[in-house]
């Protein structure tokens, strides 16, 4: 093994550590590692920034404001007021059917969004008819994940490993030549998640009150403000409680009314009392230096703090968030938002100290406290997805149908081989422009420029594999590997390697990643074996987008993880099954429909 192979492999390895880690954030990461491969000389000057002009990258930029337009018409959520209605009367009917309306729209749009529209109505019908949102919100993921099996665009994987194939000269990759396979995994998958995970998935029930789900209680609680006290005459701000004591002031009754608005610049009187969220140490500080009264030791109930036209509201980051990689403090979100952040959720653990400093990711929840009329505002914010004590919002306007059909028109340019994919993708966002459907604003704000970034930065990767040799050194040895089979079999056993490799990558870094490492592995496989690399190509799109084991292998998984308060052990109980049978389903039948 060469020196330059060693450090590659080497790269790859602290690669994989710092995206488990998520010691930065992945464009971060993405430059970091395109400078590493620049400066070591593993790729040249145009190679480096090859990902930037990469047809694939570019789709998947056009993709997100394409389907922005069509989230922004309201029409999944009508259809959402569908399944709602079907679900009176037909419960699992409806459910079922809210699952494959969910797949079949994820096939044609990205699936991040679609399952952000779709997360408040499954766990609107969760609370409607007494079911734990955990049996029905990794299937949600899982749906989606299907249906991005069925089309070239129905994931970006597939859109980058066709960019691949064709660098090295392989034929594009058809809009829908996945559709044989990916309908096959359509069905199979739902029947698995119609009969099979009702019965792996844990049934937490859900806590009667978002106080009780997020363990507020001990750090929630209410002080009298008494004639003695030397707050009596000044402010809160003026007081400085939030820097001295770390304690926030959610509310101030008095003579039974409760005081929410300009509460920092609220003059405070003997008798006032004030509802405060803050750590048990600070609590004793803040009642012994300012001589209040503690009403007594039980803590504030959900339905005091609701008192008043307060509410309490679980939101979501949603994929394309501003709100993600800044705090609370920074965002200045008490006064963006009029609401009080009381706790984050992230991946089943919950923060409840120095919130305001943290900063926010992708799929963290908010426990907020906010004023019941702000509501209906934050619904329509793309940075927050609401989660719970609302109706699904149903956009009651007219829809304007040029945004639902483009995206169908498009793929239909591109199959037919009328237009070129990227061609007739531009050529849709071009007339939504110019029809003023979307603004310029809205579709920068649309694209998930992050996702991009790391895309285009972790392309000159797998030029770097082939540069160096390890593309083919690994790639020799999965066929090595395969020799131990009879002859035969040997390309059916390279196939079914790759799949549970690809499968188990994945499973540990991102989908994106996984295709960019492990297609020039395939190709190079294929060509030491000298059979046609296409059922190889297509082994690797279908192993990258079907990651169902853990929350970090696909961006769905890790939407849900919150909301449904689950733990790491539950993917694998509910994903690992389903790995293994579309192992041995892609392991039959790719070969099937792309002959060696």
């Amino acid at each position: 093994m060469s020196i330059a192979v060693f450090g590659l492999f080497a790269l790859m390895v602290l690669l994989l550590v710092l995206l488990v880690l998520e010691a930065l954030p992945i464009d971060v990461l993405g430059i970091g590692l395109l400078l590493v491969l620049w400066l070591a000389g593993y790729v040249d000057d145009s190679q480096a920034v090859a990902g930037f002009s990469n047809k694939a990258v570019l789709i998947v930029a056009v993709m997100f404001v394409l389907s922005h337009a069509l989230v922004k018409t309201g029409v999944l959520e009508s259809l959402s007021e569908y399944f709602i209605e079907l679900e009176h009367r037909r419960k699992w009917l409806g459910i079922g059917l809210f699952l494959v309306t969910t797949s079949i729209f994820s096939g044609f749009i990205n699936n991040v969004a679609a399952v952000a529209i779709f997360i408040p109505v499954a766990m609107q019908m969760a609370s409607k008819f007494r079911i734990s949102p955990s049996k029905l919100l990794i299937p949600l993921s899982y749906a989606a994940i299907y249906g991005g099996t069925i089309t070239l665009i129905g994931t970006s994987t597939n859109l980058l490993v066709s960019s691949v194939g064709e660098s090295h000269g392989i034929q594009p990759l058809g809009m829908f030549e996945f559709l044989p396979m990916g309908i096959i995994f359509l069905v199979v998958g739902s029947v698995y998640t119609l009969f099979v995970l009702p019965r792996i998935l844990p049934s937490r029930a859900p806590v009667s009150t978002l106080v009780g789900k997020y363990h507020m209680a001990p750090y929630l609680t209410e002080f009298c403000i008494g004639d003695d006290s030397p707050l009596i005459g000044s402010t809160c701000r003026q007081k400085q409680i939030n820097e001295r004591y770390e304690i926030t002031v959610l509310a101030i009754i008095r003579d039974d009314t409760q005081i929410t608005k300009e509460i920092g610049n609220t003059i405070l009187c003997p008798g006032d009392i004030l509802l405060t969220k803050g750590a048990l140490e600070n609590f004793v500080k803040f009642h012994q230096i300012e001589k209040l009264l503690a009403l007594s030791d039980v803590k504030l109930s959900e339905q005091e703090l609701q008192a008043g036209d307060n509410v309490l509201v679980e939101g979501l980051v949603g994929p394309e968030s501003s709100l993600a990689g800044k705090s609370l403090s920074d965002l200045e979100f008490r006064r963006k938002y009029r609401a009080f952040v009381l706790a984050i959720g992230r991946r089943g653990s919950t923060i409840k100290q120095k919130v305001a400093h943290i900063r926010l990711q992708f799929a963290d929840t908010l426990l907020m406290l906010m004023p019941m009329d702000r509501i209906s505002e934050i619904r329509n914010d793309p940075d927050l997805i609401i989660l719970q004590h609302h109706e699904v919002n149903m956009r009651k306007k007219k829809i304007r149908w040029l945004a639902v059909i483009i995206i169908p028109v498009v793929m239909l340019l591109a199959a037919t081989g009328f237009m070129d994919i990227l061609a007739a993708a531009l050529l849709g966002m071009f007339l939504l422009l110019v029809s003023k459907h979307i603004s310029t604003r809205e579709s920068y704000g649309a694209i998930n420029w992050s996702v991009i970034i790391f895309i285009a930065a972790f392309i000159p990767f797998g030029t770097a594999m082939e540069n160096s040799g390890a593309a083919q050194l690994i790639g020799s040895s999965i066929v090595l590997l395969a020799d131990l089979f009879p002859e035969t079999i040997i390309p059916y056993a390279l196939l079914s390697i790759l799949y549970l490799i690809t499968s188990l990558f994945t499973a540990i870094v991102s989908n994106n990643a996984a295709a960019i490492v492990l297609t020039p592995i395939a190709i190079a496989a294929a060509s030491s074996l000298g059979i046609d690399s296409r059922p190889l190509i297509f082994t690797i799109c279908y192993a990258a987008s079907a990651s169902f084991m853990t929350p970090i292998g696909y961006k769905t998984n890790l939407m849900v993880y919150g909301p449904g308060k689950y733990r790491f052990t539950d993917y694998i109980r509910a994903g690992a099954p389903l790995n293994l049978i579309f192992w041995i389903l892609a392991s039959v039948l790719i070969p099937v429909f792309w002959s060696f």
